[in-house]
């Protein structure tokens, strides 16, 4: 199990179970959503990903697509994000983890529409937009 919460301490969750993998998103919908030149996101199925504390002080922001993103109201913390076309898993800002990880981000994803002022310097694979499906 892994633990999580925003910057104020309102909102804390679980992931009950283990997640898929960490990747470093370079949309320019995450870099909106972050202020920063990307997002770092793990995936969770959804059933796992449980609000322990401070679900009233959530709030949501939707788009036409079906995609949420969800933050805290009070500190404006991202949390965590769903799309509707993807009910089963969730993506969740490793930012907000308070479980140590093992390990980072697997890869770059929409480094097509990157931030024409960041450059990326790591060896992980690096995808146009998303990756190819798994195995």
């Amino acid at each position: 199990m892994h633990t999580g919460s925003c910057l104020c301490g309102n909102v804390k969750y679980e992931i009950r179970g283990n997640f898929g993998p960490g990747f470093y998103c370079h949309c320019s919908l995450c870099r909106k959503a972050s202020g920063s030149a990307f997002a770092s996101n793990i995936i969770a199925a959804a059933r796992e990903f449980v609000i322990v504390s401070g679900e009233e002080s959530l709030k949501c922001f939707s788009t036409p697509d079906g995609t949420h993103r969800y933050f805290c109201g009070n500190c404006g913390s991202p949390i965590v994000s769903r799309r509707d076309v993807l009910p089963d898993v969730v993506r969740v800002r490793m930012g907000t983890l308070d479980s140590p990880l093992s390990q980072g981000p697997g890869a770059h994803i929409y480094v097509g529409s990157k931030a024409p002022w960041h450059e990326i310097h790591d060896q992980l694979p690096q995808h146009e937009d998303r990756p190819p499906p798994r195995g």
